[in-house]
């Protein structure tokens, strides 16, 4: 594998020369000191004068093959768009997934992301694009049986053998997991054996929980008053390997039982908001209770981008105005929402630039008239930029994106539009 170097580069608020090699950062030195380095081999130099290096933004909850989605359901109340979303997710198949996540792919590397938390059907055609497109998945079987004992039946015997295949295969780019939509869709025996299945394996679980008031108040009706959260933990599902997207109407003792139990809970402001489900995350409150808190966009059926830069600022600007506290949720937490905080919780050793790590890294060209201000570097990255500021993307020590090219875009483009008619 060829070495980078990433010469004269900003890392805080230093110059410094960052060498790549073998999928990890290898030496961090002052700038010029890489004179010094023993750089033997294939060596890729890179001059990043007037750049700043950041870590790989992390995407914490995606339906990647929704990027052939957006703006189907405009307008509509979350149940009347879910119900919409499911007819039209009865005619997807292997290659609309493929096509559709290479689709989202291009829109996260252009936008910094290097890592993503998937959940969608087919996944294997997920994996296989993400690959090909050099990024890390984290994604596996999804659940769903919908309370029928028959789809139940058929979905055991397909997980059981999808995860073997796929955890014998130990594919380092890709993060097997297991999934289950929600309680809503999901019975009972499927939570609890998928939840099972997850600690024998020891992956992750991803769900979607306490997404909406609906869903909190229809769990209380049906499980003797218990919050979703209590119910979960009712069922032994609640642990240090589930992985909770949306986690929006949450009481005290929600709160206390996802701290107690190690769960790591994802933001989904732009998804949220947009299909009206609320908006007061309890940051400050969970952070206190010293939950991980990560960040993700949702599918773009729903929040219609994948820009992480555009979901923290967004994170960011409604904790302060519904707080009526402009320093709710700090610059440097924001970013360690879409940084380090997704790594722990994936446990990946990434999210950061240091020696050692996983080598991800985000170039941002300063460039432009949104640094020219004498303000903090993230103050300007994350509310006055847009993602075009982004110049090059590098994910396990490779180049994604360079100079703004992406190897590959148009026939991407192209195959994703004849695909299309499968939901048309």
């Amino acid at each position: 594998m060829t070495s980078i170097l990433l010469r004269d580069v900003t890392l805080g608020d230093e110059r410094k020369d960052i060498l790549i090699g073998q999928g990890r950062i290898r030496k961090i030195g002052p700038v010029g000191s890489c004179a010094e380095w023993d750089m033997a081999g294939d060596l890729d130099m890179m001059d990043c004068s007037g750049m700043v290096a950041i870590p790989g933004l992390i995407n914490m909850h995606t339906h990647s093959p929704m990027s052939l989605m957006r703006g189907i359901g405009e307008d509509m109340l979350f149940h009347e768009w879910l119900a919409k979303i499911w007819k039209v997710e009865e005619h997807l198949d292997h290659d609309f997934v493929y096509w559709g996540t290479k689709v989202a792919c291009l829109e996260m590397i252009r936008t910094g992301t290097t890592t993503f938390n998937d959940q969608y059907w087919f996944f294997d055609s997920s994996v296989k694009a993400a690959r090909e497109m050099g990024m890390r998945i984290a994604t596996g079987y999804d659940v769903m049986d919908k309370d029928s004992r028959e789809e139940a039946a058929r979905q055991k015997d397909q997980c059981l053998a999808k995860s073997e295949a796929f955890l014998h295969a130990g594919d380092p780019g890709h993060i097997y997991e297991l999934a289950f939509h929600a309680i809503y869709s999901v019975s009972e025996e499927m939570i609890v054996w998928t939840n099972e299945l997850s600690a024998r394996y020891d992956v992750p679980l991803h769900i979607h929980l306490s997404e909406t008031r609906k869903e909190v108040e229809d769990c209380k009706v049906q499980h003797g008053g218990l919050t979703p959260v209590e119910y979960l933990d009712r069922l032994g599902v609640l642990s240090p390997r589930l992985l909770a997207a949306h986690t929006l109407w949450l009481s005290p003792h929600d709160i206390e039982l996802l701290a107690a139990r190690g769960v790591h809970c994802i933001h989904n402001i732009n998804s949220n908001t947009k299909l009206s489900s609320g908006y007061r995350f309890l940051y400050n409150e969970m952070r206190d209770a010293g939950i991980n808190l990560c960040l993700g966009t949702d599918g773009c059926a729903s929040s219609n981008n994948l820009d992480m830069l555009e979901a923290m600022k967004n994170a960011a600007l409604f904790q302060k105005a519904w707080r009526e506290d402009p320093s709710a949720l700090p610059l440097p937490e924001l970013l360690d929402m879409t940084t380090r905080n997704g790594a722990k919780a994936l446990r990946l050793d990434a999210g950061r630039i240091e020696e050692g790590v996983v080598a991800d890294i985000v170039l941002v060209d300063t460039d432009n008239t949104f640094f020219l201000s004498p303000g903090p570097f993230l103050a300007n990255f994350i509310y006055s930029a847009h993602s075009d500021c982004i110049d090059s993307v590098i994910c396990d020590g490779r180049f994604l994106m360079r100079h703004r090219e992406i190897p590959g875009e148009r026939e991407i483009i192209t195959e994703a539009r004849k695909v299309l008619a499968k939901i048309s």
